[in-house]
């Protein structure tokens, strides 16, 4: 190959590299602006940079060159007159709208950021970043307990969660069968926005909604927004604890991929010990493949498991591995079937 050839394969190389480790400012771009409520003070038409720094009592020059830069990502829009105005992602930003995602990406571009940072350390010692940037073992309150003691933070998670089953749910509900039964347990299932979906799509079922207590305090008035209230037992508690019984169907979407292999035996272990014997758990989950690929395609799946691992210090899982941790904890597979683009049910019963 002549010496340009390489050349301009090296200049395509670097580029693609430094395209991604140069993106860092995007999320911290919609961040900063998710925070401040541009898109809510957007919401009913265009306004000017100064108005809106007075606003959100910001620094106007620098708020000007963030809303620029929102342009080059297409969530605002810069018109004629300099005024700025929502897109139609950037609506997405909005507190209440349909499909927004301003909690997580508050809680992505805030709650999880430094501990994207600690990922070299993750990899070196298999702890999360979490524990490790509380510097001693000692100090660390694993999984989701420090969002006891932090209302706020707690409140942007809680939010968050529901808006990303809420972009799923219809998906969900139409994808898996949940009309064939009678009382359906939704475990850690947040502020209830999966087990309205299924009430509400099922009208003949009754829910219990089971998770920590500062999940539960805000569920009630969603569940009866959404009219399912009266057919929906709201219950607090821990899974490593014990769960509610007397369901027909367990239903845990995305909590098991919070936690290592011993921790996930546990949670299991007590749903096992809490169903009856003709009760069906089913398992809403991110799938890996064997084998890892390069393309768009894997790069949720590769972001999905990093952040598993300086979250948690907890994988995702192929097929294999959730088949054998499921056995483990006394379970057999039953099936396992796509629901969305992104995840898969896992269907399991009472081994023996």
């Amino acid at each position: 190959m002549p010496e340009s050839g390489r050349d301009d394969d090296v200049l395509a190389n670097a580029g693609r590299l430094l395209e991604m480790v140069n993106s860092s400012w995007m999320p911290q771009a919609l961040r900063t602006a998710a925070e401040l409520g541009i898109a809510d003070l957007l919401a009913h038409g265009p306004r000017s940079a100064p108005d809106l720094a007075e606003a959100t009592s910001t620094h106007a020059p620098s708020l000007h060159r963030l809303l620029r830069a929102l342009v080059a990502i297409d969530v605002v829009s810069e018109r004629d007159d300099g005024t700025f105005e929502l897109t139609a992602s950037g609506r997405l930003l909005q507190t209440d709208v349909e499909g927004t995602v301003r909690s997580w990406t508050i809680y992505q571009g805030r709650d999880v950021w430094d501990e994207w940072g600690l990922m070299l350390e993750a990899v070196r010692t298999g702890r999360s970043g979490r524990e490790i940037a509380t510097g001693k073992r000692g100090d660390w309150k694993p999984g989701f307990e420090p969002l006891r003691d932090d209302p706020e933070r707690a409140a942007i998670f809680n939010r968050a969660m529901a808006e990303l089953t809420r972009l799923n749910a219809r998906s969900l509900v139409a994808g898996y069968d949940f009309g064939g039964y009678a009382r359906i347990a939704d475990i850690g299932g947040g502020y209830g926005e999966l087990i309205a979906a299924i009430l509400a799509a099922h009208p003949g079922s009754r829910g219990i909604l089971f998770d920590l207590p500062h999940a539960i305090e805000s569920a009630r008035p969603h569940l009866e927004k959404n009219g399912v209230l009266d057919r929906c037992e709201v219950v607090s508690g821990s899974f490593f604890d014990e769960v509610p019984g007397g369901a027909d169907l367990y239903v845990m979407k995305s909590v098991i991929h919070d936690w290592d292999d011993v921790r996930a035996a546990e949670i299991l272990g007590n749903v096992r010990r809490a169903m009856g014997a003709t009760s069906r758990l089913v398992l809403i989950e991110r799938l890996m493949p064997e084998r890892m690929k390069p393309g768009k395609e894997f790069h949720a799946l590769a972001r999905a498991d990093m952040n598993m691992l300086v979250a948690h210090a907890a994988p995702e899982r192929t097929a294999a591995d959730w088949r054998r941790l499921l056995e483990s904890a006394g379970f057999s597979v039953a099936a396992v079937s796509p629901v969305t683009a992104t995840s898969s049910a896992i269907e399991a019963v009472p081994a023996g």
